[in-house]
């Protein structure tokens, strides 16, 4: 598939990060409005052709990319009379970039196929400012044949593209990889608001752990809002958060398991969420933990 067409569903953070560094590659892109015009406004004055149905842009797109919160919402754009599917053309590639449910995903890969087109999912690692310089880790599955077609693209976007197996292992180890992640900001946030509690510096607290095996790439981001003030170095908000543990919770019931560990993690976020810290990004959940604390 050479300069392939792409149409784009989604222009959030991550979104507009991704279609920003598309036009930098010289690709052809077609947009659709979501919640934000400002995205959409700076695409198309780069060039992109912005159009009002998710029908429209399979209809001028080779591959139809999309990158939204939910898998309703990747539901609710991919079916209906003017839903992506009702536009695809036999050969073209949707990718799901968004982190939706395994079965979700399986599903519509067989609508997809119906239409003589392929669905991959491919669930996204690292932040919007590593979109911007093509830096992102891709957990692309589905067939194969349909991978290795896009890869360039795909190669354009991240610095590290995996094939993990069939449709629907990306969207798996993407919420094993996130429940992991929050469990382990949610753990470090803690730990700092506990220092305040024990009157131990925020700053101590890291120089111990972080001189040994705890050091980690999410324990930094904690630090850097909790230490530096800084919460954007982890631009995920709290209700992304939220969803995709209870993702990685509905994952392990439709597969007959009960998750423990994941407990812990969804009742501080969606406790957080109650508190009116939805927006926040993960890295304030310290002022939720010290607020909890009374402090």
């Amino acid at each position: 598939m050479s300069t392939p067409r792409i149409g784009f569903i989604g222009l959030g953070l991550m979104g507009s990060a991704m279609v920003g560094r598309l036009q930098d590659k010289g690709y052809a892109l077609t947009v659709i409005a979501n919640r934000s015009r400002a995205n959409v406004e700076k695409a198309v004055s780069r060039g992109a052709t912005e159009v009002t149905t998710s029908k429209a842009i399979a209809e001028a797109s080779d591959i139809v990319m999309l990158c939204v919160d939910t898998s309703a919402s990747v539901e609710a754009r991919m079916r209906g009379a003017e839903g992506v599917i009702a536009g695809l053309k036999p050969g073209a590639v949707v990718i799901d970039f968004g982190t939706s449910l395994p079965g979700s995903t399986r599903a519509l890969g067989d609508e997809v196929s119906a239409k003589g087109a392929t669905l991959l999912d491919a669930p996204l690692g690292r932040t919007p400012s590593h979109a911007v310089d093509g830096l992102l880790n891709i957990m692309c599955s589905g067939d194969k044949a349909t991978f290795d077609q896009v890869h360039p693209v795909l190669s354009d976007l991240g610095e590290n593209v995996f094939h993990l197996g069939p449709l629907g292992s990306g969207h798996t180890i993407k919420l094993i990889n996130n429940f992991f992640a929050m469990t382990t900001a949610n753990a470090m946030a803690e730990a700092f608001a506990m220092a305040d509690v024990q009157n131990v510096p925020r700053q101590a607290l890291y120089d111990v752990m972080s001189a040994g095996p705890l050091r980690s790439g999410m324990m930094d981001f904690i630090k850097t809002y909790a230490v530096d003030g800084d919460p954007m170095q982890l631009a995920f908000a709290v209700k992304n958060a939220a969803k995709d543990v209870g993702y990685y919770a509905q994952m392990a019931e439709d597969a007959g398991v009960e998750t423990i560990m994941s407990k812990c993690a969804l009742t501080g976020l969606k406790t957080a969420m109650e508190d009116g810290r939805g927006e926040d990004m993960v890295p304030q959940m310290v002022d939720f933990y010290a607020k909890h604390f009374g402090r």
